[in-house]
């Protein structure tokens, strides 16, 4: 009788301890699931990538307010261009995976930056951190451009397409909402990466003919 009650207890015992392992592995499965990836995907999107292929556009960045495109005049920047305007041409390239970009006028090869008084400048070293813009696609469809040294300046424009200073703007102003459109005649300049693991040594298969 005792050895039956103490086997009864070994297999009482092993039961408990193959629950409370159960118990664990669904905790530890529930806490993966709810991992909160945001901080480390933004922090990733925000880091340099010098390693993958620049992807490069061409378009013009239309000002909500203004009702007219962004302009790089050399050093002046406007948003003042029509539809089509050379100045208003612009060669987008992305500094990371796609987030931040680095803008620059076609037609003058100055580059859209920021310096620390929030004043819109054009530069024709773009290298510095004042030019590199993070992109922020809003709600309503629009473009924001914030600045990726001074958190919080945006690009943005008066009614009569004047630059605004970076303090005075928020990313639900107007001022700040663009909208990407190609010029007139104009193709994306990208063209899609085609890549191949084809090599001199591989031999090409021929389709065979059904019968």
């Amino acid at each position: 009788m005792h050895s039956v009650l103490s086997a009864c207890t070994c297999l009482c015992l092993h039961f408990l301890l193959l629950l409370l392992l159960l118990c664990f592995q669904l905790q530890v499965l529930v806490a993966e699931e709810n991992v909160d990836f945001r901080i480390h995907v933004e922090n990733q999107t925000r880091a340099r990538d010098d390693v993958s292929r620049k992807q490069l556009r061409l378009y013009q960045l239309y000002s909500r307010t203004s009702g007219k495109h962004i302009q790089v005049l050399g050093r002046r920047i406007s948003a003042k261009g029509e539809d089509g305007d050379k100045y208003a041409q612009l060669l987008v390239e992305t500094d990371t995976f796609g987030s931040q970009v680095r803008i620059k006028g076609k037609e003058t090869d100055f580059y859209l930056c920021m310096n620390r008084k929030g004043k819109l400048v054009g530069k024709p070293d773009g290298t510095s951190k004042e030019c590199v813009f993070i992109e922020k696609v809003l709600e309503n469809n629009y473009t924001a451009l914030m600045s990726a040294k001074y958190s919080g300046w945006y690009v943005g424009f008066t009614k009569k397409g004047r630059p605004r200073k970076g303090p005075k703007t928020r990313e639900n102003q107007q001022d700040v909402h663009f909208m990407k459109r190609y010029p007139k005649g104009q193709v994306e300049l990208q063209k899609p990466f085609k890549y191949t693991t084809v090599t001199k040594r591989t031999k090409r298969i021929r389709p065979t003919n059904p019968s």
